[in-house]
């Protein structure tokens, strides 16, 4: 490389920022919360965590706006008639949501 920047060796996330962010999140509002019992109990836990992460939960550098969305459009108010609880992560984690009509 002739610009003299160094590519990241392989196997070493600990020098990329964005991946050890993340780890440190799912560590913090996800696997510290469970006593995960295997391969296959873990695999669920992230797959699921990961699942919500990149559609439902809201990030400071987004505007607050989940990663894999648009800015929504302005919504008239709600009854709380109108809400849906719906659970992730076994439950760990809720999200209050309009109900389908």
């Amino acid at each position: 490389m002739s610009n003299g920047s160094k590519r990241i060796p392989k196997a070493s996330p600990n020098l990329n920022g964005r991946c050890e962010r993340f780890i440190e999140t799912i560590k913090l509002e996800c696997l510290n919360k469970f006593i995960v019992f295997g391969k296959k109990h873990l695999d669920y836990l992230t797959v699921g965590f990961t699942i919500y992460y990149n559609t439902k939960r809201s990030h400071m550098e987004r505007d607050d706006l989940p990663p894999i969305r648009e800015e929504p459009d302005e919504v008239t108010t709600i009854s709380i008639d109108q809400i849906e609880v719906k659970k992730y992560v076994g439950g760990l984690i809720k999200s209050f949501e309009r109900k389908v009509a």
